[in-house]
């Protein structure tokens, strides 16, 4: 079966409670909840940009645990780029990200042309056990890219998933469809009374 052309599939893996749920609601609904609800897998639909063309944008929110590996290895085939999220207030939730990305490595080859950020997130909480430093020290290791976020705070997620579609070296994909801006992007212009190079 020939793959939909029109669908950019996104995969957010990391461990149980970092805010994978948060960061991608955040991005796709603007919402942010404080109660914690674990996820088996959910998919998450957004229209954007895709070779001057429009595209969906799915992004996959994976479970934390690892009770599904098949779903997971699935996942990694099917997915175009990778969002690892840790929480900066756990040591364990980084390093839980090294068989997930061991394994991206081994499905998918040569990663180099695969568009992956790594996100420190909940940036905002006080109680951190990472540095942003040592984020950055791991994407270098892993030449990917590195972001810290915070879902509740609304901070750095738009621009992380941005960010993700800029690193796309095989198709130009965007958040912005059809050259429309978001309101939210007309807004950052006027504020900062600037023009936008599109």
């Amino acid at each position: 079966m020939p793959e939909q052309s029109n669908d950019y599939r996104v995969v957010v893996f990391g461990a149980a409670g970092v805010g994978k749920s948060s960061l991608v609601l955040r991005f796709v609904k603007g919402t942010f909840r404080e109660t914690y609800i674990p996820t088996i897998e959910d998919t998450y639909r957004q229209v954007i940009s895709c070779d001057k063309s429009i595209c969906t944008l799915q992004i996959t929110d994976t479970t934390g645990s690892h009770q599904f590996p098949a779903m997971q290895r699935l996942s990694i085939s099917k997915g175009h780029a990778f969002i690892l999220v840790y929480s900066v207030t756990s040591r364990q939730s980084m390093e839980d990200l090294q068989p997930i990305f061991e394994q991206i490595c081994q499905i998918k080859g040569d990663i180099q042309k695969i568009p992956i950020m790594l996100v420190g997130n909940k940036s905002d909480e006080t109680q951190r056990e990472l540095e942003a430093s040592e984020g950055q020290a791991l994407a270098s290791k892993w030449k990917c890219s590195f972001m810290e976020t915070s879902a509740k705070m609304n901070y750095n997620v738009q621009e992380l998933f941005q960010e993700l579609l800029n690193l796309e070296k095989r198709r130009t994909v965007s958040l912005q469809v059809d050259g429309k801006k978001s309101k939210q992007q007309k807004k950052k212009d006027k504020l900062q009374g600037k023009c936008s190079v599109m």
